[in-house]
């Protein structure tokens, strides 16, 4: 059989004659572990500020709807509380009132209100 030779120029070396090549990559990878191990630790803390900042902004826009649906309720039991306590002759003057009041905005309500009966009735 032939033998192999390495080629020329790249002659095999042994660990003890490397000149030091070896122990400066080492070093090296060491260096890089440790840049890549800080860059971690500052997205780490930077994710965890910014979850900090969403979570208050959550709860601030929590209690904003919590406040909406406070009022939302109150709105609805007042409209309960007034359907209990009048009768359909004093809630038809009730509303002769708003709208005499408030003639700009009766007129786009029924305006509104016969464009929907309008679509509603026209789908059968």
């Amino acid at each position: 059989m032939a033998q192999e030779y390495p080629p020329s120029g790249l002659e095999q070396s042994s660990p003890s004659d490397d000149g030091g090549r070896l122990g400066t990559l080492k070093s090296k990878a060491q260096e890089a572990g440790a840049k890549a191990a800080q860059r971690a630790d500052q997205a780490r803390v930077g994710a965890a500020a910014g979850l900090e900042s969403m979570a208050s902004t959550l709860h601030e826009k929590g209690d904003r709807v919590a406040s909406a649906a406070h009022s939302a309720a109150d709105a609805v039991s007042y409209g309960a509380e007034y359907l209990r306590d009048n009768d359909m002759q004093t809630m038809l003057s009730d509303l002769m009132e708003v709208i005499r009041r408030n003639p700009g905005p009766s007129l786009i309500g029924a305006a509104a209100l016969g464009f929907m009966l309008g679509r509603a009735l026209s789908r059968d």
